[in-house]
């Protein structure tokens, strides 16, 4: 027979005589201040910063395989992308070597205003007067003069020092200069960080200049900003016979906006033709924003 949990206290009360014993069995007693069994602790799962740090994880290894794809039927290149807001960085084949072509031009940039301010001076409207066709146009001749105006290539070298250029050689003939991407996010954020070598008004000065390029000149980095979104650029490109013809394309700059503040480099040699290589350092720019989300 089934009882309610009322007959079951009525049954305890009686002892095997019938008679009441006023005593419940053990395992029914009220009152009973032994510990109940503990339930086991339910597990919280990875924290917010191991999930962040699996997905960036998955993303790298994403991005590393877009890569490797596209290098396997491509000239060799490199590319760096430093996202200021998350402070992550991101590499492939970060060390590596390329002739700067006319990226070269924001090192001479920044060296003219750095010696401006150990003058504790604007730029005069001469030193404008060339860096603005520069960068804006990439006006080899302005560049040139100066170049020299500055102290040529062992001055140039002096504020590489500066501004933290540890694998970057110049060389007497501009172009020829030899960098990294990794050195080229250093300069990029030389552009923009407070407490760098540089002060308001020249950070101001390179923003400015930068942000204005002719519309020509408006590719590489600035393939990948998207509506709302700013961005500054300096590409270069440059073809020798010592090279057989083969072109070098090279892309630096940085994405801007409220949400969004990301410094892209990327370095190629052996292009077929200048066209095919925008082509390829757009392309590698692209992957970097699909696969690391930024």
């Amino acid at each position: 027979m089934i009882f309610g949990g009322g007959g079951l206290i009525a049954l305890g009360l009686r002892d095997s005589s019938g008679g009441g014993s006023g005593l419940l069995p053990s395992s029914l007693s009220v009152g009973d201040d032994s510990p109940s069994p503990t339930a086991s602790p339910t597990p919280t799962g990875p924290s917010p910063e191991e999930l962040a740090k699996a997905k960036r994880a998955k993303q790298v290894k994403a991005l590393d395989g877009a890569l490797k794809k596209v290098a396997s039927n491509a000239p060799e290149f490199s590319v760096a992308v430093f996202d200021k807001k998350t402070g992550q960085r991101y590499e492939y084949r970060g060390t590596a070597h390329y002739d700067t072509a006319s990226i070269v031009k924001v090192q001479v940039l920044a060296c003219m205003l750095l010696h401006a301010q150990d003058d504790g001076r604007d730029p005069t409207s001469g030193e404008m007067a060339l860096a603005k066709p520069m960068i804006r146009l990439s006006d080899n001749n302005a560049t040139t003069s100066l170049f020299s105006h500055l102290g040529g290539r062992s001055a140039v070298t002096n504020c590489n020092k500066r501004l933290g250029l540890t694998d970057t050689t110049v060389n007497s003939s501009w172009g020829l200069t030899k960098t990294t991407v990794e050195d080229q996010l250093k300069l990029l954020s030389d552009l923009v960080d407070k407490s760098g070598p540089l002060d308001a008004d020249s950070r101001k000065t390179a923003f400015t200049l930068m942000n204005t390029v002719n519309e020509e000149q408006d590719w590489g980095v600035p393939s990948v900003a998207e509506s709302g979104e700013t961005a500054t650029v300096k590409n270069g490109w440059d073809t020798r016979t010592a090279d057989g013809g083969l072109w070098v394309v090279n892309t630096i700059g940085r994405v801007i906006s409220n949400d969004t503040d990301v410094s892209i480099a990327v370095l190629s040699h052996d292009n077929q033709s200048r066209e095919a290589g925008i082509t390829l350092v757009e392309k590698v720019a692209g992957l970097t924003r699909k696969y690391l989300q930024y």
